[in-house]
């Protein structure tokens, strides 16, 4: 029994945020699934960046793909692609105790199309059909132009993380976007029990961006509010999934049918400033029907030594309002903060794919 296990026994299950040829071929990975019970995994670009542009794991198919005339888009995405296919099969036992609900591996649709809805989605459906495992995942991101494409994807019975959440009032229409995306697929006729969804509500990035804004500020009343933002958005977060889902008459229908209600991810549970404790997204967003998703540094923090008091999210709501209301007092705009956030995310990963596509197209 360790600390995962406690937030796991809370009602929060425990992904790690990171995949890599090496850690499925040296066991790690299923170390880590036997020794300390993360039950999934995400993935994004800046991470297959990481893995597939260092070392020498990769190596022998990108001489296979080279030989085989591949480019470098389909190069990468064939890797990736089997990458999470393994990993879906070091996750199949949990998939199956849990009855689908953990055991998931996540691969997201290029960045460059956070803008296409059509291109999503037919990228959506095709990595869905290249991974070939139930338990996958395909991640998309809640801009504007996507919530359509969430809605179109789910109502062709695909599970799907939607991801590069910031704001409250995005989630409410990534909400709405899963509701209809249910509906529609119970009218084409498919078994809800096998759809399921996530929506990965990013955090220490909303402290990095109020606290800069607050450092500006200078004044003492704006340093002591600084580090309690993230947690209080995340927290207004789940208190929407309690009533915009949770309550919703259509929602009651659905899962009165078979559906899963989709589950806040907490994302981006890496602090960035030092200053703070090193599991503070980690312990202060502990609650039913959640999901968050570690870096591996904060999971070897987590299991170190961090303190699980049980739920830290039910009837956060009051204060953290009161969190929002100093900041707005102090003059921080936060309808900006989310849109600089979300503009942020989607070109920080373009970026990350960009760099790895000229990465293997020289090694190509």
């Amino acid at each position: 029994m360790n600390h995962v296990h406690e937030l796991s026994a809370a009602g929060t299950s425990v992904w790690l945020d990171d995949l890599s040829r090496d850690r499925l071929t040296s066991g790690n990975l299923a170390e880590l699934i036997s020794g300390t019970g993360i039950v999934g995994v995400t993935t994004n670009p800046a991470i297959f960046a990481k893995a597939m542009s260092a070392g020498t794991a990769y190596d022998e198919q990108i001489g296979a793909l080279k030989a085989a005339g591949a480019g470098a888009s389909e190069a990468v995405f064939t890797m990736a692609v089997e990458d999470v296919r393994n990993a879906c099969d070091a996750f199949a036992a949990v998939y199956e105790a849990s009855g689908g609900v953990d055991g998931r591996v996540s691969i997201e649709v290029d960045p460059g199309l956070a803008d296409d809805r059509e291109g999503t989605v037919a990228q959506a459906k095709q990595l869905y059909a290249d991974v070939a495992r139930e338990n996958v995942m395909i991640k998309i991101p809640a801009t504007e132009a996507c919530l359509p494409a969430i809605t179109e994807v789910l109502a062709a019975g695909i599970s799907v993380n939607v991801t590069l959440i910031f704001s409250v009032e995005r989630y409410r229409q990534v909400v709405a976007a899963f509701i209809e995306g249910i509906s529609q697929a119970q009218a084409n006729g498919h078994d809800l029990s096998r759809i399921h969804s996530v929506a990965s509500f990013f955090v220490s990035r909303v402290d990095t961006e109020v606290d800069r804004r607050l450092a500006e500020i200078g004044t003492a009343a704006a340093l002591a509010v600084q580090g309690k933002a993230g947690l209080a958005n995340a927290r207004l977060a789940y208190e929407a999934f309690t009533v915009d889902l949770l309550q919703d008459s259509r929602w009651e229908q659905l899962q009165a049918a078979g559906a899963h209600a989709q589950r806040p991810l907490w994302a981006s549970t890496g602090v960035k400033n030092p200053d703070y404790p090193d599991t503070l997204y980690v312990t202060g967003l502990v609650g039913p029907q959640t999901v968050n998703t570690m870096p591996e540094d904060t999971l070897d923090a987590t299991i170190d030594h961090a303190t699980v008091t049980g739920d830290t999210l039910t009837g956060t709501g009051d204060d953290a309002r009161e969190v929002f209301a100093a900041l707005e007092d102090l003059g921080v705009d936060l309808a900006d903060v989310f849109r600089v956030l979300e503009h942020e995310g989607v070109e920080k990963f373009v970026s990350s794919w960009q760099e790895l596509l000229d990465t293997i197209g020289e090694r190509l």
